[in-house]
């Protein structure tokens, strides 16, 4: 069965509960401020590796907070879902979502981004970041 809620992925156990880790979770969150930290300019040659280290940012900061809650999640689908079902944040959700698919096209089928859409796509994870730091430290 593919997942398409929460409950899907706690079923599917894709999402399992585990005991809370705050001490990982916390150096996932602070491996992601340093990758951040490492980026500088993004022009027309870096920008798809630049949008990449954004969206591993957003990986490490989701995985941060699921893992402090209690959460073991195996896929990116999943850790969306939480943010949708569980935290209550469709708008989070939506851009998680667009940034999850455009880097899924890059990585699996090779589709790169021209430069606009990829400097959009990093805004958007900025965006990502921003919020996620703030549930992370609520």
């Amino acid at each position: 069965m593919k997942e398409s809620s929460w409950n899907d992925c706690i079923e599917e156990n894709t999402a399992v509960k585990i005991s809370p880790d705050k001490a990982r979770a916390k150096s996932l969150v602070e491996t992601a401020g340093e990758r951040i930290k490492l980026i500088s300019e993004v022009n027309d040659k870096n920008c798809n590796f630049v949008f990449e280290d954004y969206y591993t940012s957003i990986m490490e900061m989701l995985q941060a907070i699921v893992l402090s809650k209690g959460y073991k999640i195996s896929n990116h689908v999943c850790l969306g879902y939480y943010v949708r079902d569980v935290l209550k944040r469709t708008d989070l959700y939506a851009f998680f979502d667009d940034v999850r698919y455009k880097r899924n096209s890059l990585t699996y089928y090779g589709k790169r981004m021209d430069f606009e859409t990829a400097v959009q796509a990093i805004e958007k994870c900025k965006r990502i970041i921003k919020e996620t730091e703030k549930i992370f430290k609520a």
